[in-house]
């Protein structure tokens, strides 16, 4: 007696779940420019590290003897892998079989692939590619009931981004339930043109009368500009890339601290160019990000959220090998001043950073809220006071930088309240409670108004104002703590990184209200 009969219709049964959905389907997923299933874990994953749990879930077709004759798998995969050498836990969906609908146990596996992510405190990185698992119309007809919404998945999703880092591609069209899991995540991802995100469909869509293409409706040039997703690439190897580089910040866990690397220097040892790369008139804009990418160690910032909440520039790091989040001011988007986005932006930001204990390193140039009618509408102030408090709230040590503006209510933002700060002005700072340029307008008007040459009152009230303002004179009553030479900027960021390196902590982190 042996097992060769059991043993013969295992390697049988595997050998089907390879087939997926079949070769014409698999053949019309890579029409659309898309890769199979596999292909894409073997894309993303260290070569050979893929330990696939669940393998043989799927549906299986017998004779009147009981003997397997077909086989369809299931088009959930998971399993545990490595990245950069580190564990991960893959969730992937398959298109080709039933275009991602929830055949093939594919509810339990999602659970199995979240609670696998908690339980063993490893990154979760999903491959989205269809309903997720949410059902389909059809299902009706093949159990013979409705099915009354339930979030079963929910509690362990929100708990794992408590814990775990948590990253998701969208692929190919991703509906429903395949959606929100995309947008429940660290990071998110789409591919231009071959992914987009909807909370129904075309087809459903065009029950209210609004008929659209795919793209039109749910494409990444919709939602990485709304901030349903962070980025946008071009190809799924790309994305693979960026999962890769931004999982590589990351500890496996809150209960770990962040990986250092091997540090690497700036790319270039002269910061003599940073004294001049502000220009001198404060109306005038400059490129933030070069001032960013020469201080920190050489190719390591990641930007994330590009597309959206412009005013505000953020990412991931490198200084002396340790990760940090970078938060800086983009001038050329409304002068900097913060909208409802860009509020929204910070705290998204300041989460991630809080979560996995990532120093904050930011630069400033903040001359206010937006002001006018559209940011009235749109709330800017509701989500600018969260902002804030998601700022008071920070347990992380930041180090500020004020480049150039730091004005209003939104620049409060700029450090900590309530604990001590590393916070350095350049000479070209400028802060108080209104640019000079606008508040001199209604402080100053009647003196203007009177004045025989109004314009020339004007310049001369503001010159004398400047020179004023100067940051230097504040230093003097230690309003702020110093200023520096800008050339200095990266050294200070080294002292920063390894005085504050021995205090960072683990655990899970708690928030309280935020209005």
């Amino acid at each position: 007696m042996s097992w060769k009969e059991e043993l013969d219709e295992l390697a049988l049964r595997r050998e089907m779940t390879k087939k997926m959905g079949g070769p014409e389907r698999i053949e019309r997923h890579r029409a659309a420019g898309r890769l199979p299933v596999r292909e894409r874990i073997d894309g993303l994953v260290d070569k050979g590290s893929f330990l696939e749990v669940g393998e043989l879930a799927g549906t299986g077709v017998y004779d009147e003897n009981g003997k397997l004759i077909d086989y369809v798998p299931s088009n959930f995969l998971t399993g545990r892998a490595k990245i950069n050498k580190r564990p991960v836990v893959i969730a992937a969906d398959d298109f080709t079989v039933r275009g991602g609908a929830n055949d093939g146990a594919v509810g339990d596996k999602l659970m199995a692939s979240e609670r696998m992510a908690y339980d063993l405190q490893l990154p979760l990185v999903r491959l989205v590619d269809g309903t997720g698992g949410g059902g389909s119309v059809k299902n009706i007809e093949t159990h013979g009931r409705t099915l009354l919404p339930k979030l079963r998945t929910w509690p362990l999703m929100t708990q794992n981004l408590a814990t775990v880092p948590v990253v998701s591609m969208a692929l190919g069209s991703v509906a429903g339930l395949g959606a929100a899991r995309v947008a429940a995540s660290h990071y998110s991802i789409m591919v231009r043109k071959s992914s987009q995100m909807f909370i129904a469909g075309p087809p459903v869509v065009a029950h209210i009368g609004q008929h659209f293409e795919k793209d039109e409706l749910g494409g990444s040039g919709i939602h990485t500009k709304n901030g349903v997703v962070d980025d946008e690439v071009l190809t799924e190897q790309e994305a693979f890339e960026r999962v890769r580089a931004f999982l590589s910040y990351l500890p496996r866990s809150v209960n770990e601290l962040p990986p250092r690397a091997e540090p690497v220097p700036p790319k270039s040892s002269d910061f003599s160019w940073l004294r001049n790369a502000v220009p001198k008139q404060s109306r005038s804009v400059y490129k933030m990000r070069p001032i960013l990418q020469s201080v920190v160690d050489a190719d390591s910032f990641l930007e994330t959220g590009k597309g959206w909440g412009r005013p505000l520039i953020t990412g991931l790091a490198r200084v002396n090998g340790y990760p940090v989040a970078v938060f800086a001011s983009d001038p050329y988007h409304y002068g900097g001043a913060w909208d409802k986005q860009a509020s929204e932006k910070f705290v998204r930001h300041l989460d991630l950073a809080e979560i996995f204990q990532l120093p904050v390193i930011n630069f400033v140039d903040i001359p206010g809220f937006q002001i006018g009618l559209a940011a009235e509408k749109e709330g800017a102030m509701r989500y600018g006071v969260r902002a804030l408090s998601a700022g008071v709230q920070s347990q992380l040590h930041w180090c500020t930088f004020i480049v150039r503006k730091a004005f209003g209510v939104a620049a409060a933002s700029h450090h900590r309240e309530g604990r001590y700060n590393f916070r350095y002005a350049w000479p070209s700072a400028q802060w108080g409670s209104l640019p000079i340029e606008g508040g001199l307008e209604v402080a100053y008007k009647r003196v203007i108004e009177a004045a025989d040459d109004p314009d020339a009152e004007r310049a001369a009230i503001e010159k004398r104002l400047r020179a004023l303002s100067s940051p230097m004179r504040s230093a003097e009553t230690f309003i702020v703590e110093d200023v520096i030479d800008p050339a200095r900027t990266r050294e200070l960021l080294e002292e920063f990184v390894e005085t504050i390196a021995p205090l960072r902590t683990t655990g899970i982190r708690a928030f309280t209200y935020r209005p």
